[in-house]
């Protein structure tokens, strides 16, 4: 499946945040791309434009495809509550990000490639499905064989971030997706009333 693999650093300072994760060069220069990017009487953007921006932003953010992303908010749709907050919450309960989440990559796009290559397993199988949706409750691990891995050790070393809804043995290299996050948990800076919006459209 078609992955985005173009300059991630241009991507982030279209949406004056780095959606990649830490990002030196954006910090550098954390204005739109562009021979105009640093002046700030640019037009005003449309509603549509902005709409659309928020939601390209969260694609990119989670890493997932257009139709992957419109199957979910037809499922956050058909669900009880806020049709934004479960969109996100969707987002977020998917393998990929919580592998990402629990410290094991210091990336989305590293944290799919761990579980594309079989390095994790849920519940005590192997799942090898980034989009796989966990339930509360469910048990993630690293992979007996691999465990020693220097990309995780690396990874899990310079992670800092506790989430409440997720706990982590550094120990037995496991984890549990404890519950559903809430929005206030939710630490991304994505506009979600705005996606609710265009596609309501």
């Amino acid at each position: 499946m078609a992955r985005y693999t173009g300059p991630k650093t241009k991507i982030a300072r279209k949406f004056g945040v780095a959606i990649f994760g830490e990002d030196k060069s954006f910090e550098k220069r954390n204005y739109p791309p562009g021979q105009h990017g640093n002046n700030r009487r640019r037009g005003k953007k449309s509603e549509y434009a902005i709409q659309l921006m928020e939601k390209q932003k969260a694609k990119y953010t989670y890493g997932v495809l257009e139709k992957q992303f419109r199957n979910m908010f037809k499922k956050a749709t058909a669900s009880r509550g806020i049709t934004g907050e479960v969109l996100l919450q969707l987002c977020e309960s998917r393998l990929d990000n919580v592998v990402f989440r629990m410290g094991l990559s210091r990336s989305r796009s590293g944290a799919r490639q761990l579980v594309s290559h079989r390095h994790i397993t849920v519940n005590g199988g192997i799942v090898n499905i980034p989009s796989y949706s966990l339930k509360a409750g469910d048990i993630v691990a690293v992979r007996e064989k691999s465990k020693s891995l220097e990309t995780i050790e690396s990874a899990l070393s310079n992670s800092s971030v506790v989430y409440e809804w997720i706990t982590w043995n550094n120990d037995t290299k496991s984890g549990t997706y404890v519950s559903i996050p809430e929005r206030i948990q939710i630490p991304e800076q994505i506009n979600e009333q705005f996606i609710v919006e265009l596609y309501s459209k």
